[in-house]
């Protein structure tokens, strides 16, 4: 029987759990229904309560008060915890039917994604590979306010590459927080972000040439501007080019067409449509939950 779901992944505070908030309600607006898994064993607070929540298996305060281990620590300990007990993924999600679109919303350490084999052994598990036949995607967040500063934004884009090597899996990456730079970027500039551009490191060249007279080589953005900095810079907006699999699309969570535009992607990535039988309007789905998302 076939499964689908999608991985919602990047940074710390990159928006995750937001934007699966606002892809839950997108969804019960059209009448889908959803799974919604939280695998973060640090999350507290949650708009809609998940149907399966890894806190039942593990929780990283509990981790770090009993193994004395810091959160990055406790965080891979929780995983490989998880990994030790996949049977509590199993029998949850082995049910699940054809209907459902199942969200995982991970935590925000990439090390757990681009360091160490930790979700790409979950991954396997997920999948065709280890026989829950889900067919998967990720989802992986950037904040939209690193095209400010762009040594940052490159930096971003080699995690989201990273993670796409390391899982193997469909990949839409998403510029989160659009509302945050409306007005700030011109959107002939942002284009440039959307498709990363290299030569975008050449007009920061060009403004830091006109500063650098002014700057005291002893200050911190001094020495990050410095030659040194600039050519590590340019090496990963190369080794990006280079590869040339990195897109992002746009993403304002308050905006529903946006939030739908983002889903359409996600469901060509895994097929969702093609699998899906003509239903009568009072047909009913399984519920495979208290929580249950409908």
């Amino acid at each position: 029987m076939s499964k689908f779901g999608t991985l919602v992944m990047g940074p710390a505070g990159a928006g995750k759990t937001t934007f699966c908030n606002a892809l839950i309600q997108h969804l019960r607006l059209n009448k889908r229904s959803c799974f919604y898994v939280n695998l973060d064993p640090a999350a507290e607070d949650f708009s809609y309560e998940p149907d399966l929540d890894i806190k039942d298996l593990i929780s990283l305060e509990d981790v770090m008060e009993e193994m004395s281990l810091g959160p990055n620590g406790g965080l891979i300990y929780c995983f490989e915890f998880l990994l030790q007990n996949l049977e509590f993924l199993t029998e949850k999600l082995d049910p699940i039917t054809e209907e459902y679109l199942i969200i995982l919303d991970l935590p925000g350490q990439i090390e757990l994604y681009t360091h160490i084999p930790v979700i790409p052994t979950l991954v396997k598990h997920l999948t065709r590979f280890g026989g829950l036949n889900i067919s998967l995607c990720a989802a992986y967040l950037l904040e939209s306010t690193f095209v400010i500063d762009r040594a940052k934004f490159f930096a971003g884009t080699l995690s989201a590459m990273s993670a796409m090597i390391m899982l193997e899996i469909p990949h839409v990456n998403i510029l989160s927080k659009m509302d945050l730079v409306k007005g700030s970027v011109p959107k002939r500039q942002l284009k440039r972000f959307l498709e990363p551009d290299a030569t975008l490191l050449e007009d920061d060249d060009a403004a830091s040439v006109r500063e650098e007279r002014a700057v005291d080589p002893s200050e911190t953005r001094s020495v990050m501007g410095g030659n040194s900095f600039k050519r590590l810079n340019k090496a990963v907006a190369q080794l990006i080019d280079d590869f040339s699999m990195v897109s992002f699309l746009q993403l304002d969570v308050q905006d529903e067409d946006s939030v739908g535009g983002i889903l359409s992607y996600l469901d060509d990535a895994i097929q969702y449509h093609e699998a899906q039988e003509p239903r009568e309007p009072n047909d009913e789905i399984p519920d495979y939950g208290d929580n249950m998302m409908e």
